[in-house]
C-alpha cells in the first residue's frame, strides 16, 4: 500500500467518522434563518436569553504553500469543509442586576485556556465594542469535543459561534456582512464558519 492510498484512506475515514457523528448532534429545533449556511445551529431552551449552540469544526480537503511574501508568511490556497462533528456552546447574558464587568468561561477540556486569549472570550469582547453595548456580559460553556490544536478548526469555529450567539442575544445589532468584517480580526479561519 504506497503513501498516497493510505492518505485517501484515512481522509475517508475520517470523513465517515464526521458524517457518522453529526446524527448524535443534530437540534432538535434551529434558530432563525440567520444562521448562515447551517454551520450554526440552535437548540431552544426554556430562557430566552440562553443559546445552546452547536460549533462545527472542518477539514482541510486540500493545502498547497504558494508562496512565501516579504512579511515572512505564506500565501496558502486551500478547500475547507464543514462537518457534523464539533463542540457545543452555551451562552446566556448575565443578569444586569448582578453589574457585571466580565464575561463567565468555562470549558470542560484540559489545556483550553479560559481567560481573555481564548477566542471565545475575544469573540465576545470584539462584539460589544462594534455593536457599542458595552453593558451586556455573557457566560459561556463550551463542551469541545474536537481536540485544540489538532488543525480543525474548533477555536475559530467556537469564536464565530459566539459572535453569532451574542448578536442574537443582543437583539441582532450587526448585520451578517459586519460580523464577516470582523471576524477577520480575530482570525482568518474564523470567516469561514461565520459565513
Amino acid at each position: 500500500m504506497n503513501i498516497s492510498s493510505i492518505s485517501t484512506t484515512l481522509l475517508l475515514v475520517v470523513l465517515l467518522f464526521c458524517t457518522q457523528s453529526s446524527s448524535g448532534f443534530a437540534p432538535t429545533h434551529t434558530a432563525p434563518t440567520r444562521i448562515p449556511q447551517t454551520h450554526l445551529q440552535a437548540t431552544s431552551s426554556n430562557n430566552n436569553d440562553t443559546l445552546k449552540l452547536f460549533s462545527p469544526c472542518k477539514i482541510n480537503l486540500f493545502l498547497r504553500i504558494i508562496g512565501k511574501r516579504p512579511d515572512g508568511f505564506h500565501d496558502l490556497a486551500s478547500l475547507f469543509q464543514a462537518v457534523g462533528f464539533g463542540d457545543t456552546l452555551t451562552l446566556s447574558k448575565l443578569s444586569t442586576d448582578t453589574k457585571a464587568k466580565k464575561d463567565e468561561f468555562t470549558c470542560n477540556m484540559d489545556g483550553v485556556p479560559t481567560d481573555q486569549s481564548n477566542l471565545v472570550l475575544r469573540a465576545l469582547e470584539l462584539m460589544r465594542q462594534k455593536t457599542n453595548n458595552n453593558d451586556v456580559y455573557f457566560n459561556a460553556d463550551l463542551f469541545k469535543r474536537v481536540p485544540a490544536q489538532a488543525g480543525l478548526g474548533g477555536g475559530s469555529a467556537n469564536a464565530a459561534t459566539a459572535m453569532w450567539g451574542a448578536n442574537e442575544l443582543m437583539g441582532r445589532p450587526a448585520t451578517l456582512d459586519e460580523m464577516i468584517d470582523w471576524s477577520a480580526e480575530l482570525g482568518s479561519d474564523i470567516t469561514f464558519f461565520v459565513v
